[in-house]
């Protein structure tokens, strides 16, 4: 009987630790691999919830360009240090900072070649 109930404390055990991740995001989603991170799908949303308020066309409130398309992302992100920009925190000014998994998304999709 004793192996019996160690056998299930072992097995419970291994069923708890298994379902346990630190690789999600803020939604609580699994991390996309890099390759997969698009801007539409990825990119495009944070975009549009933390910048466009003074990235507009034409930019507000200062801002030296606007983000409303795939191609002037990609410019700001490649000539412009964007990402190092929201690591930082200097962007956005105001309101609240990208999340950690926010920040990573930009840091993938570059590295994943930009996909649109």
């Amino acid at each position: 009987m004793k192996k019996f109930q160690i056998f299930t404390v072992l097995i419970l055990f291994l069923s708890f630790v298994s379902c346990t991740s630190n690789s999600e995001d803020d939604n609580g989603q699994p991390d996309p691999p890099a390759n997969t991170v698009t801007y539409k799908v990825h990119i495009a949303p944070i975009i549009s919830s933390k910048c466009l308020s003074c990235h507009t066309n034409p930019p507000i409130n200062n801002a030296p360009m606007p983000l409303t398309t795939y191609q002037n992302v990609k410019d700001a992100v490649i000539s412009r240090d964007l990402i190092d920009q929201i690591e930082t925190g200097d962007m956005p000014p105001a309101g609240a900072d990208l999340s950690d998994a926010q920040v990573k998304l930009f840091n993938d999709w570059q590295t994943g070649g930009f996909k649109e």
